[in-house]
This record gives C-alpha cells, sequence and structure tokens, in this order.
C-alpha cells in the first residue's frame, strides 16, 4: 500500500519537536504524544534526533513519501535552506517551503518564495496567517501576491489552522471561501483541517473542490467522524493523511485510519492518491 504522509518532520528540526532531550520542550512534545493518542513509548521521536533515524522511521513506517513542511512565524522560523538540506538527495521526502510577507515584506516574501520553489526545488508555499502578530486570516491582501505567486508557479498552497491558533477566533474557516472563488485553480491546502471546527470546514470543501483537508493529528480526535463521513461521499478527493510525526508515530497513524471507516475505494485516494495528484505523482494503478 502506498503511503503519502502530508505533515511528518524530524524532531531535530527545532525545539518545539523535542529536539533537546532533557528541556521542557522536549517534555512538551511527550506530552503532546499522549494527549494525541500515542500507544507506547511516548518519546519514539527521539529516533528522529538524526537525518538517518528520521529516514529510519519513514522508511519503517512503509512511506512512499513524507512532506517535511517549513514555518516562518513571529515565534518559529524553520528556513527554506534548511528544509532543502533536510530532502535534498532523498526522493521519499518532500519540501515545502514557508513565507510571511507581514514579517519579510512583500517583495522580500515573493523573493523568498520564488527562489524556494525554482532553485531549492521545494514543492509549496506554507502561510500561518492566525499566528502572526498581529494574528491575521487567509484572506487578508497582504496574502494575495502570494497566492498569485503559487498560481503562477502552480504549486499548492498550505495554511495552517487548528485549536493551536493563539486566537481561536482565527481559526475559522469562513475566510478561505474569498481565496478559494478567486484561485480556483489554486490548491488550497489546510493542515489541521479547521478541527474542531470540522462540519464549516468539510462545508466549505463542499463548495470549493480545490481545497483540501489535512486534518492530521485531530482525524483521531472527538468530533472528526465528520471528516470520513464527508470522505465517503463528496470529498473522497479532498481529505488528505497527515500523521504529525513527531507528535504521533507515523506507522501507528496508518493503522488507526484503517480502522475510522473508510469505505475501500476511498482508501487509497485519502493515503496516496489525492496528495500524489496534488504533487504531480503517479496514482495508484488503475486510478486517474
Amino acid at each position: 500500500m502506498k503511503v503519502i504522509d502530508m505533515r511528518c518532520r524530524p524532531a531535530f528540526l527545532h525545539d518545539f519537536f523535542g529536539a533537546t532531550p532533557g528541556s521542557a520542550t522536549h517534555d512538551t512534545a511527550r506530552w503532546l504524544n499522549r494527549r494525541v493518542g500515542t500507544i507506547g513509548n511516548d518519546a519514539h521521536f527521539e529516533r528522529s534526533l538524526t537525518q538517518d533515524g528520521f529516514l529510519g522511521e519513514v522508511r519503517d513506517a512503509g512511506l512512499t513519501h513524507a512532506v517535511v513542511v517549513g514555518r516562518h512565524t513571529p515565534s518559529q522560523h524553520l528556513p527554506n535552506e534548511k528544509i532543502h538540506d533536510i530532502v535534498h538527495n532523498h526522493p521519499e521526502l518532500i519540501g515545502i517551503a514557508a513565507v510571511d510577507p507581514s514579517i519579510q515584506g512583500e517583495q522580500a516574501a515573493i523573493d523568498a518564495a520564488t527562489y524556494a520553489i525554482r532553485e531549492l526545488g521545494l514543492a509549496g508555499l506554507d502561510l500561518e496567517p492566525g499566528f502572526c502578530e498581529p494574528a491575521r486570516h487567509p484572506d487578508d491582501p497582504i496574502y494575495w501576491p502570494i497566492y498569485e505567486l503559487a498560481s503562477q508557479l502552480k504549486v499548492p498552497v498550505f495554511l495552517m489552522s487548528g485549536p493551536t491558533t493563539p486566537d481561536p477566533r482565527f481559526n475559522d474557516p469562513a475566510a478561505v471561501a474569498k481565496v478559494a472563488q478567486a484561485f480556483p485553480q489554486l490548491p488550497i491546502v489546510i493542515y489541521h483541517g479547521y478541527w474542531p471546527n470540522v462540519h464549516q470546514a468539510i462545508g466549505l470543501a463542499f463548495r470549493y473542490e480545490n481545497i483540501k483537508l489535512v486534518p492530521d493529528m485531530y482525524l483521531f480526535q472527538a468530533g472528526s467522524d465528520a471528516y470520513i463521513h464527508a470522505a465517503n461521499s463528496y470529498m473522497s478527493s479532498q481529505l488528505l493523511f497527515g500523521s504529525s510525526y513527531p507528535f504521533r508515530p507515523i506507522g501507528q497513524s496508518i493503522d488507526d485510519i484503517a480502522k475510522l471507516g473508510l469505505k475501500a475505494s476511498a482508501i487509497e485516494d485519502v493515503l496516496y492518491n489525492n496528495a500524489a495528484a496534488l504533487f504531480q505523482l503517479e496514482p495508484v494503478s488503475g486510478h486517474e
């Protein structure tokens, strides 16, 4: 079975992911693993404190590809060059760049995004409006040049959402509608799937087929059954798998998604084909 993990990062990438054993952030990473349903060793992620260990995790879980996502926010900057260094010469890894025009300025963000895609070979652009200072919504005018650039470069845009948004009022799917309307050919991938605002998110996906949801670790939390119900009907091409590693074991997440009630006709799409289409990879045989 082919699997693309849409949100999979090594622990060594940043202290936020548990890069420093014995630190408070390392303890927080272990706590979050327990919080989102890790079974067994809640320090499993320590294997990915090295590049070789991370690659071992990816390969042992049987992933076809793992997507390593950058970030650029006031509280956490994962430089695009660092993401490139992790994924370079490892065809099983796919890197996503990140920019923040509120920090960098419009032209600098455009230049950084262009360089990341054209020169570093990264495969998409991550934006985190709710984590800005001040917090913003995805339809804020500051992001429109980035959406236009992504459309020109023919790469997807990734938006961060979810309950860790500092001000929950900015975990609101409604603002994505204007972006989806303006850029109907632009794939808009929503990390964390706007959980716990699940019904609003799947309602948005009902209306706009270019919106893709990656609930990742929140797919296994209370209230997430609506994602599965939607994927078994109209949203079969719009739900994508993500483990949220290092905050949840990759293999366990693959096993767990198989127990959530996805139809046989949908499971290959959710685990592989939808992401393969996003990155223009070969689909599972028999799928177009």
